[in-house]
């Protein structure tokens, strides 16, 4: 560089009037001495620029993958879930194909890609200065972003081994490891392992797995259009997916077959030439696939991980029955169809879980709309169920020695300053536990849970498989604690089978690849957790909440024999009805996500008519059968047993009595 000379008219202001220590004016510096301090100053300089380099490498690089390991194809498992009926619910992980080689797929396809992704793929280093530049000036012209400058290479980088995130940091990265790759593999072989890896759509990667997806061919029999189409679906693999938007996916086909004209692949006759198909693929799925079980699904693979170590493909079979799901969920739509009753009584959500009575969830409905909401409301959520809880406090009164004949007053009551009142407020007077039970009377449940004791409440809730906490204070006996759906349902199932508790579960076998079993139920479930005769005299008080003209649950009438309890919590908040035959169990519960109060929704009324329509469906083309009947025995049958006892002690007294006088007037 050549230096200007200085003008001997320039005086530096630090100086100007100073003199040196001999008493003279100080000389302007010479031209080498401004040379030594530009050198000096550029060293300084790079020294420093060096080391602001380096730092910016090593933080830049600093976690950076193991690049050697993420080379190597990695894929999550794939989990599919089918239905004992095999239906498909679900399948989850990654589609990858047979790794391919350029040889291995047709011309077409690597042309394709080329032409829409990166033309001078072979004349550059893994960075396009030229491609940066004119998509930076397209982009200035356009005012915002419309051309990407990133390199097939850079892709590469960011498919291998970077996460999606848009940071300064993660594009030096990408810079960092394209020139990795271009060092390290030929031209070649990076374009190969692009095609390996890169993303479709659909959890499909690679274009093998991509053909075989949306083609149903392997990637070395597709044809050009195919090829071109699927060239396409790299700029957006869901914007341009066939199988949802396939005008879309047609019209960026016939983007990329001008692409490969423009650059020079084949002609523009050679580009209408190329055979459009006619007809299309609806959906790349085989065999059969059930959606309306979403939420369902959602439950079973939280689970799995606890059966078997996700490190391999598997099978899941479940315990749904399709039948009764379709049919639960044509009674929800039914009873939350815009403009009826749910919705004009401020009922905005529901759910609903049925059971077998081994403790198979046979249906499961989490929520009205799983596409509004994926919160699973008949496991997830904890809801007060009200008088539904009656049934476990009866039960423990039945170990305190009480029966369904047992008579307490109905009438006001107070315990620890707090005073119970019914739902209509009023007081009836005497009458049976079983009369209690029918009408759902407060005060007399409170009585019983304190005559049986709540320590005595909550021991029998948690022998029924209840898990929630519960209060230890009066009004535990009126269902304040907060408890989940599934539950609860399932703490009724030991009515049903007669005293046989039950553990809901969903996941019956779990299959590897092979079909090996990795995981089979066995067995399962608690055993006996009450008598048979509790079971018994529970049936029958229950019986009486459906079948009752007083009942509170006789919106649940069936033409067999059902039995069930309503629940409401304080203001209306929450609205419970729990039941069953002698086949399945099936409760139900509505209400708001936000525990709004409802417009007079209790148990008795939508939850019950809800239940019923699903279980006049599901059970009809199962056997009616009675439920177990066993019963506690009375006061009346106690004293006529006692009686019995005595007459059979007189009579074998009088025998004896008779036989010693015949013996002294007749002898031997």
């Amino acid at each position: 560089m050549k230096l200007a000379k200085p003008r001997s008219s320039v005086k530096d202001a630090s100086f100007s009037g100073k003199t040196r220590s001999g008493g003279g004016k100080q000389q302007p510096p010479q031209p080498q001495q401004r040379w030594k301090r530009i050198v000096y100053w550029l060293g300084v300089a790079s020294v420093w620029g060096v080391i602001v380099g380096g730092v910016g490498v090593v933080y830049i690089a600093w976690d950076l993958p193991d690049v050697e390991e993420a080379i190597q194809v990695s894929r999550k498992p794939i989990v599919r879930v089918l239905t004992r009926d095999g239906y498909q619910l679900t399948r989850r992980g990654d589609r990858y194909g047979q790794a391919v080689r350029l040889a291995d797929v047709p011309l077409m396809l690597p042309q394709a890609i080329l032409a829409t992704e990166d033309r001078r793929f072979y004349d550059h280093f893994g960075i396009d200065l030229i491609g940066i530049a004119r998509a930076m000036w397209v982009n200035v012209r356009a005012g915002g972003i419309r051309q990407g400058g990133s390199t097939l290479t850079q892709q590469a980088a960011k498919n291998l081994f970077l996460k999606s995130e848009r940071t300064f940091r993660r594009k030096f990265q990408e810079v960092l490891l394209s020139l990795w790759l271009e060092a390290k593999f030929t031209k070649d072989e990076i374009l190969t392992i692009y095609m390996n890896r890169v993303y479709f759509g659909q959890s499909v990667y690679g274009v093998d797995a991509a053909a075989r997806y949306y083609f149903g061919v392997p990637a070395s029999n597709l044809s050009d259009y195919h090829a071109a189409m699927l060239a396409g679906m790299l700029k957006g693999p869901n914007k341009y997916n066939p199988f949802r938007n396939l005008d879309v996916a047609k019209k960026r086909t016939e983007v990329v077959l001008g692409n490969m004209v423009r650059a020079g692949y084949f002609s523009k006759a050679d580009a209408d030439a190329v055979v459009r198909p006619k007809t299309w693929r609806k959906s790349a799925k085989s065999g059969k696939t059930f959606y309306q079980a979403r939420h369902y699904t959602d439950w079973i693979l939280d689970q799995i991980g606890d059966y078997v170590t996700l490190d391999q493909d598997v099978t899941v079979f479940v315990s749904l029955d399709t039948r009764l799901q379709k049919q639960a969920v044509a009674a929800a739509k039914r009873m939350m169809v815009k403009g009826g009753s749910a919705q004009q009584r401020d009922a905005k959500e529901l759910a609903l879980v049925a059971l077998s009575t081994d403790g198979a969830v046979v249906a499961m409905l989490g929520g009205k709309d799983y596409a509004t909401s994926h919160f699973n409301r008949a496991v997830q959520a904890k809801r007060q169920p009200g008088s539904a809880f009656k049934p476990i406090v009866y039960l423990a009164g039945f170990e305190a020695g009480l029966t369904p004949a047992t008579r307490m007053i109905d009438e006001p009551v107070t315990i620890d300053d707090w005073s119970p009142q019914n739902f209509k407020k009023e007081y009836v007077g005497e009458m049976t536990l079983s009369d209690a039970m029918m009408r759902s009377v407060n005060t007399i449940a409170v009585k019983v849970a304190e005559d049986a004791g709540r320590d005595n409440v909550r021991a029998m809730a948690k022998k029924l498989g209840i898990t929630a906490y519960l209060t230890d204070k009066p009004s535990l006996a009126l269902g304040v604690s907060e408890i989940s759906l599934i539950e609860l349902t399932a703490a009724y199932g030991a009515f049903a089978t007669g005293g046989i508790g039950l553990w809901p579960y969903g996941i019956v076998e779990i299959q590897d690849a092979a079909g090996k079993p990795l995981y089979v139920r066995s067995g399962g479930g608690p055993g006996r957790v009450i008598p048979a005769s509790y079971a018994g005299a529970m049936n029958s008080m229950l019986t009486r909440v459906i079948a009752g003209e007083k009942g509170t649950g006789k919106a649940a009438r069936l033409n067999r024999q059902a039995a069930g309890k309503t629940g409401t919590s304080q203001d209306y908040r929450d609205g419970w009805f729990v039941g069953y035959t002698a086949n399945l169990i099936t409760g139900v519960w509505m209400g708001n996500d936000v525990g709004t109060p409802m417009k007079g929704v209790t148990g008795g009324s939508l939850p019950a008519r809800l239940w019923k329509d699903f279980m006049v469906q599901a059970t009809s083309n199962m056997t009616a059968r009675a439920l177990p009947s066993q019963q506690l025995p009375t006061a009346a049958t106690e004293l006529e047993q006692e009686i019995s006892q005595k007459a059979n002690q007189i009579e074998g007294l009088a025998k004896d009595i008779l036989k010693n006088i015949m013996d002294n007037l007749f002898g031997n």
